[in-house]
């Protein structure tokens, strides 16, 4: 007999009356051992993780692997919102790097790698949130992707004419008052409010009411999701919309300076904003500035020597890149806004990407520049086989599109620009790019005719094909950021793009602009 066992027999006689036989004992493990006696815990207790919380038979109580992979099955905005107004221990998982790294390699699949610039500071809880929205939002509209590029005819590859113009910018504002071809189709001619693919849908798709009378080059969303959204088109003009009013939004005005009938005297190329400040720029080769705490008033114009490509904005500040071969700084509170003219490329200054420390600039002279903003000096050129026409960067990593239709990626690290890898994304000059840690959209034009052909005098030719056409196919695609791009959704039409707040706005390659926008109860119903 143990020891534990006489132990328990003589406690037992000496509470028993005498000549009273003892009653039959049975130990019971769960409540009368531990009660008494300090047992070494079983062999499978020891190789289990212990629990999060020791008390209770509730979630917590359960080994921590098991929360763990209980917690994997939970959407990412779940476990980093709810969890952590109930239960700080659950909202540490939201923290946890390896279970994210994890969570984000099983949203981009086994094949492919994430991110694909450097790992050292990434966002993996954005990445992972970002990654899974995304796929809710696009993943069920393939076949109305399909049913759009059947209603388009398709293209066979040997009835396309490829383009090459040649636009004389020095005369683009003729160009934009006397050769840009208005197309005659009115807007009621189509509808304004497109369902999505399926009622069930968390988008809707808007098209909003007919605001211009050519093509729209560029579109921009501000004010946070679904509140205002600026376009801006080859019949000069820059119109504000509200995409709050009604089911389709509403155009608020159409921005024009004092003694002025139009916005610019060319065509429209870009715009940018920070804050209350909207800038445009147009092959009359000035930089309008607005104010849009306003109503959009006239803030003053910048003269430049060439026509306006490209534009970004920092507080006060604005950037642009011109086809003289320039990158301009001006100071919009100063008399003389010009600060430094930069000379870091050999061709056109087509595309910009900024913040507050950095410059990134492509240009057709098939580089892409790296300037310190602090230091005032060049960090670096990088020499590429292909131009840039598109730049987005966020942290580390820096996505480009170029003009054969391949996306380039790169990572940002002490001061330096290294190229890390390519991938075809369309097949032609990809003119817009937006990434974020777990979200990348690009667009494009496929350098192919459908029906006509526009003759303009002199255009940017070899820079942008696509001005010369009426009728271009334009292709957008919402991706995941990984090795390669894994590909969630291809949408016919898109020539430009903006995103903001998870409202997504495309400039279609004709006179209108489409809105992606969140579905909510009212336009359910519609």
């Amino acid at each position: 007999m143990s020891r534990t066992s006489v132990a328990l027999e003589d406690e037992e006689k000496q509470r028993c009356p005498a000549g009273a036989s003892p009653p039959h004992f049975t130990p019971d493990t769960s409540h009368s051992l531990p009660e008494r006696l300090n047992l070494e815990p079983p062999v499978s207790a020891v190789e289990t993780s212990p629990s999060p919380s020791s008390n209770g038979t509730g979630l917590l109580s359960l080994p921590w692997e098991i929360v763990t992979q209980i917690a994997s099955h939970l959407p990412a905005q779940n476990l980093t919102n709810s969890p952590t107004q109930v239960c700080q221990t659950l909202g540490k998982l939201g923290e946890d790097r390896l279970a994210l790294q994890l969570r984000a390699q099983k949203l981009s699949g086994p094949a492919a790698s994430f991110p694909v610039g450097p790992k050292e500071d990434f966002d993996w809880s954005k990445a992972c949130l970002e990654m899974e929205q995304l796929i809710g939002c696009w993943t069920g509209h393939e076949n109305q992707a399909e049913r759009q590029e059947e209603a388009a005819g398709g293209v066979n590859s040997e009835n396309l004419v490829d383009m090459q113009l040649d636009v004389d910018l020095n005369g683009a504002a003729e160009a934009g008052e006397e050769n840009v071809q208005v197309q005659s189709q009115n807007a009621s001619d189509s509808p304004h409010l497109i369902a999505s693919s399926s009622t069930s849908s968390p988008l809707e798709h808007i098209i909003l009411p007919s605001g211009h009378i050519a093509d729209v080059n560029c579109v921009l969303l501000l004010g946070g999701e679904e509140a205002l959204c600026v376009s801006g088109s080859r019949d000069r003009n820059v119109n504000l919309w509200d995409l709050r009013e009604g089911p389709r939004g509403k155009l608020m005005h159409t921005l024009t300076g004092c003694g002025s009938i139009s916005t610019h005297r060319g065509w429209v190329w870009c715009l940018a904003s920070s804050g209350p400040l909207l800038a445009s720029g147009s092959f009359d080769s000035t930089i309008r500035l607005w104010d849009l705490e306003a109503g959009g008033a006239e803030r003053r114009l910048i003269q430049c020597k060439a026509a306006v490509l490209c534009l970004s904005c920092e507080r006060d500040t604005v950037l642009a890149g011109s086809h003289d071969q320039k990158l301009s700084i001006f100071d919009t509170r100063a008399a003389d806004p010009l600060v430094k003219s930069l000379h870091l490329h050999g061709d056109a200054v087509l595309c910009l990407a900024a913040d507050d420390q950095y410059i990134l600039s492509g240009s057709k002279d098939r580089t892409v520049a790296l300037f310190d903003r602090r230091a005032g000096k060049l960090l670096q050129k990088v020499k590429l086989s292909s131009y840039l026409l598109s730049l987005s960067y966020s942290g580390r990593e820096v996505w480009a599109g170029d003009n054969r239709g391949l996306a380039h990626t790169f990572s940002m690290h002490n001061s330096s620009l290294t190229p890390v890898s390519q991938f075809t994304v369309h097949r032609s000059l990809v003119t817009g790019v937006h990434y974020s840690p777990g979200a990348l959209y690009t667009c494009s034009s496929d350098r192919t005719i459908k029906a006509s052909l526009l003759s303009v005098k002199k255009s940017l030719g070899d820079l942008y094909p696509s001005l010369s056409a009426a009728h271009i196919s334009y292709w957008m695609q919402v991706h995941l950021p990984s090795s390669p791009p894994n590909t969630l959704f291809t949408l016919h039409h898109p020539s430009q793009l903006s995103i903001e707040g998870g409202t997504l706005a495309i400039a279609s390659g004709d006179m209108n602009v489409e809105v992606w926008r969140h579905r909510c109860e009212e336009s359910e119903s519609i």
